[in-house]
């Protein structure tokens, strides 16, 4: 593992943050994207059975319970979906540097891996063996840790999508319920 470290040379520094971020961005958006914080089971049960006006004040912690806050106010039709779509948009925070991220990390790789393979060849001559095998190291190390933080964070990323479209689908439910309901 240390050679591996060493072996990177100066692309350790954004691969690294690159890491960083993609674990602090899963752990966030996995926090951000649990039941309770979302859609509780009870409010949605509330709306589905034709309850929403008993929803109390303390559900606006969690989106839905924005969304009901805002019928109970008197939104209707297309403005009761913009305050559905603005919170799916505030539950996507984060998630394009993911996306982004899954994109950079191989690439900085692939620029380790041009720089490395690129102090093998010397103005004059062949390089010497310590110099081709710190080009080889740095070409090895930086694309195999770009794709270790790429194919995880891709993997992340797509888990977190889906999980954002299933939420998706249940804020269109729960604001159709809510259509039918009076305030």
């Amino acid at each position: 593992m240390q050679t591996l470290l060493q072996g990177a040379g100066l692309f350790i520094w954004p691969l690294s943050f690159c890491s960083l971020a993609v674990v602090f961005l899963i752990a966030e958006r996995l926090l951000a994207f649990r039941a309770v914080k979302v859609i509780p089971a009870s409010i949605f049960k509330a709306v589905l059975s034709g309850q929403a006006s008993q929803v109390g004040v303390e559900s606006g912690e969690s989106a839905a319970g924005r969304i009901v806050q805002r019928w109970k106010e008197g939104a209707k039709g297309e403005v009761l979906k913009a305050w559905a779509r603005s919170e799916l948009v505030r539950l996507q925070r984060g998630l394009h540097l993911l996306d982004s991220i899954v994109a950079a990390a191989p690439l900085l790789g692939l620029l380790g891996t041009v720089t490395g393979l690129a102090t093998l060849f010397p103005e004059q001559g062949l390089p010497d063996s310590q110099t081709l095998t710190r080009g080889v190291g740095l070409a090895l190390s930086t694309t195999m840790m770009g794709l270790c933080i790429a194919i995880p964070a891709l993997i992340a990323a797509n888990a977190l999508g889906r999980r954002l479209e299933v939420i998706s689908s249940r804020f269109d439910v729960l604001v159709e319920a809510l259509e039918t309901q009076r305030p």
